[in-house]
């Protein structure tokens, strides 16, 4: 059988959707398929993959403009091919299999502005974005799965893009395929990082505290503020010492410090900046947070449950369709409340409910192997394979 995948960058060590894209092809090399690639770069694997280029316009062309031309070359290169799937990721118009990584583009827009603080901008910015001819342009290739006929299987990654797809575009959730993200359960939670103890002090900490982990890049969308400001909260609540708040990913912007240091938080809040290695802070902490205005499905949140720390996030992080509040974690009704937070962090200062609740995660983890997610897909596959 032959598949055609297409992003703009296949790379192992890319972004979410980059890397899973290489993943499942090598997976789908490895169950015999004949696979292609197409997309602006690659770096390689699977070795046996086709790859075929999509010419990149230069960066002084219009983003919409690119956009659009990357799905209309790809199409053109497509249809000369006789595939049996052609999975589209959101950035094509041709496909009869769609697994969206982002959600509706519409609807993460609106909820990713609400981490602005100041309802002024963030009309000025939401007026902006839909004044854009790239999220016009977005918006017409995302819709084009809900405009071919016959419709491709729609795939969500999370009960919460499902649940946003069948309301945008007006279909019966029972018609979306439901496949979660996986992960490597033999890097994550397998005890790669001994010295636990030695890392945590090198953090600052000792071994008594409970330990908070925040892991993300984008510390506006994230909740980064709103997670400092519960740790201020529990602090007053409970006294000093008891907890440390490691926020990993990113550097601090000033405005975030002078938070920390207002709040009286300089001995329990810690940024040791980006990291190519996150096993070593799963190992080293308690609790992970991520107090996200959105995301789709966050692998961060499988690789710490898998790790066996709990974890607290929103309604608007599609993960938190594996938690069960109270059980292996917690899920924030709103994001942005303080109180909320702070109050699900505080649950966690008691050892029984951690220890508890740190080996519900790793047993709710386990069902979610990237195997299993492949699994699944070439489940899908052969599936549309067969359809006339």
């Amino acid at each position: 059988m032959k598949a055609a995948l297409a992003i703009e960058n296949f790379s192992r060590y890319g972004g979410g959707a980059e890397s899973y894209a290489v993943q499942l092809a090598e997976t789908l090399v490895r169950a015999g398929w004949e696979v292609h690639l197409y997309g602006h770069s690659w770096d390689g694997a699977p070795k046996t993959a086709i790859f075929h280029e999509i010419r990149r316009l230069p960066k002084w062309v219009p983003p919409s403009v690119r956009i659009i031309d990357f799905a209309l070359r790809h199409k053109s290169m497509v249809s000369s091919e006789n595939f049996d799937v052609i999975l589209g990721f959101g950035n094509t118009i041709t496909m009869n299999v769609y697994q969206s990584h982002g959600g509706v583009h519409a609807l993460t827009t609106k909820r990713k502005l609400l981490a602005i603080e100041s309802p002024l901008v963030r009309f000025l910015k939401h007026a902006t974005a839909l004044l854009s001819p790239k999220y016009h342009a977005r918006a017409w290739i995302e819709s084009a799965p809900f405009r071919l006929n016959p419709r491709p299987t729609i795939v969500a990654i999370s009960h919460m893009v499902r649940d946003d797809i069948a309301s945008y575009f007006h279909m019966d959730p029972s018609d979306i395929r439901l496949v979660y993200n996986g992960i490597d359960l033999n890097r994550f939670g397998s005890a790669n990082f001994p010295g636990r103890s030695e890392f945590r002090r090198k953090l600052g900490f000792g071994d008594e505290e409970i330990l908070f982990l925040f892991m993300a890049y984008d510390f506006r969308k994230k909740g980064v503020r709103y997670l400092i400001e519960s740790a201020g909260l529990l602090q007053r609540n409970i006294g000093p010492g008891k907890f440390g708040l490691v926020i990993a990913g990113n550097q601090p912007t000033p405005a975030l410090t002078r938070l920390v240091e207002r709040l009286g938080l300089v001995e329990a809040v810690r940024f040791p900046g980006p990291t190519k290695e996150p096993e070593a802070f799963y190992d080293a902490c308690d609790v992970f947070v991520l107090p996200t205005f959105y995301d789709a499905c966050s692998l961060v949140v499988f690789e710490a449950m898998a790790s066996g720390l709990p974890a607290i996030t929103t309604v608007w992080n599609g993960a938190a369709g594996i938690i069960t509040d109270g059980v292996d974690g917690a899920v924030l009704q709103k994001a942005g409340d303080v109180k909320e937070l702070a109050d699900a962090m505080e649950f966690f200062l008691d050892s029984g409910n951690l220890r508890a609740a740190s080996a519900a995660a790793r047993n709710t983890a386990a069902n979610y192997s990237l195997a299993e997610n492949h699994r699944k897909m070439l489940e899908i596959f052969r599936e549309a394979a067969t359809k006339d």
